[in-house]
């Protein structure tokens, strides 16, 4: 296995090169991770519902030797990265952090989560510190309100959602 200090590096380069290429080139990959990723997920997402997306990030807290906390509570499953191993990697590389760096997990994530029939809102918080929070709603009107103060707070270049899968 790839040790996740060259991963990460190896992700970074990734996204320059697609970058370059336009926003579709990283559209496109996005999704193909997430079929990928949905594989592996949707079936517990989509049966366990907010309960299986804890117990998966739960495991990826270990695995991936995160500070993250999660908070399940009353329809809402809010995922704080406290500090991101794979930001703080990419950071740390003499090369430099690729811009849209963190748009890769909402990049795959809101697709998965829009598979299992769930509202994502996905704050990245700064492209520079490596901190994140998701907030992953049953109910679309609670994700809408909740996307609606994050963007008032962040800005457009930091606030994801996954409502356009839903719209289409």
């Amino acid at each position: 296995m790839i040790p996740s200090d060259h991963f990460v590096r190896f992700y970074n380069e990734i996204f320059k090169y697609l970058e370059k290429q336009g926003p579709d080139a990283l559209d496109r990959y996005y999704a193909r991770v997430a079929e990928r990723q949905a594989f592996f997920t949707l079936d517990a997402f989509r049966r366990d519902g907010l309960k299986g997306m804890y117990d998966y990030w739960s495991r990826i807290k270990v695995e991936e030797n995160c500070d993250l906390d999660l908070i399940l509570s009353d329809g809402c499953l809010e995922l704080r990265m406290n500090v991101c191993p794979s930001l703080s990697k990419a950071l740390d590389n003499d090369a430099g952090a690729c811009r849209v760096y963190c748009d890769h997990c909402p990049g795959w994530v809101c697709r998965v989560i829009a598979m299992a029939g769930y509202y994502e809102v996905y704050d990245l918080v700064s492209r520079t510190e490596p901190t994140c929070v998701e907030y992953i709603y049953a109910d679309r009107a609670r994700a809408e309100a909740k996307y609606a103060e994050v963007l008032a707070l962040r800005g457009p270049d930091l606030v994801r959602n996954n409502f356009r899968y839903f719209d289409k």
